[in-house]
């Protein structure tokens, strides 16, 4: 009985068990913010060739200067990981939603202000600069969610993965101990898909085809596992409704941990993917200042 639990556990669907971690008031938020911000976006656009503001005057002037404001100040957030005597300064978590919630807000006024419209060379270079630097950390955001618990969460590992998944090897090796061919041919996927050795070109194409190949090496074996157990059963000396129940639960669990194997492929490419992000993102906040404070000068200047 207590086998027959371990395996209907490990067969969980797949969607409940990620759901965990997202179902919280965070989740929900992250998905109402932006789109009350978007709503806001297309309002602007709706009146963007109307006399109500234009960028020169004090209204758009001053959306101007908060968007201006909120780009800067969520700058703290990258100060606070590198200034010693700020790293105290409250949890990484509400940071991160500071950053993240600054990050949407101050190019949404930054657009309302110039009216979705660029006049000057200083102006366009500016806009550009900020949308590259909005849009990389979009893309940063998706990475971010993919290797954390949750949005704000602390990093997961690939062990924690595989626990959140509902499996573990031991209980695959458990159940096929007397399948060592079936075990091996595992064995060599999981090390292909999870070897830590692979060059950068060959992770992003492990991530592409992992899931295919998965399923190829459950298909390719599926026969010889059901003749197997058909073997074994009659050592064991199963009735038949026994055997084809083990036989149903197998299949889950070997599915089950292809799945988790699959996973924690593509969480090591995120991993990956998320260290060279970094590098690059951080150039791109570089630029936005040093355009954005050209532009500002040039602004006062006229």
């Amino acid at each position: 009985m207590g086998n027959e639990q371990t395996i209907l556990h490990a067969a969980r669907p797949l969607k409940q068990t990620f759901s965990e971690a997202d179902a919280n008031p965070h989740s929900r938020r992250s998905f109402l913010a932006p789109f009350a911000v978007l709503l806001l976006l297309l309002a602007a656009w709706a009146i963007r060739d109307t006399k109500l503001y234009e960028p020169g005057d004090d209204v758009g002037y001053y959306l101007g200067v908060i968007g201006g404001v909120m780009m800067l100040v969520l700058l703290l957030y990258s100060l606070r990981k590198h200034i010693g005597f700020m790293r105290n300064w409250g949890a990484t978590k509400h940071w991160f939603r500071f950053h993240m919630t600054l990050g949407i807000l101050g190019p949404s006024f930054i657009l309302i202000h110039s009216k979705f419209h660029v006049g000057s060379i200083n102006a366009t270079v500016a806009l550009s600069c900020m949308l590259l630097v909005a849009g990389s950390g979009i893309i940063g955001r998706v990475i971010y969610r993919k290797i954390h618990h949750g949005l704000y969460g602390r990093s997961a590992t690939l062990q924690e993965v595989q626990t959140r998944l509902g499996i573990a090897e031991n209980d695959v090796r458990s159940r096929f101990h007397f399948a060592r061919d079936l075990l091996q041919r595992l064995k060599d996927f999981e090390v292909a898909a999870t070897s830590p050795t692979q060059g950068f070109w060959h992770r992003i194409l492990t991530f592409t085809t992992v899931g295919l190949r998965a399923r190829w090496t459950y298909y390719s074996i599926s026969r010889k596992m059901d003749r197997l157990f058909k073997s074994h059963a009659e050592k064991s000396g199963w009735d038949q409704a026994t055997l084809e129940r083990r036989m149903q639960r197998g299949r889950k669990l070997f599915r089950r941990h292809l799945d988790s194997v699959v996973d924690v492929a593509r969480f090591t490419a995120y991993e990956r993917l998320f260290s060279l992000w970094h590098v690059l993102h951080v150039p791109f906040v570089f630029m936005l200042v040093i355009s954005g404070i050209a532009h500002v000068i040039a602004v006062h200047m006229y």
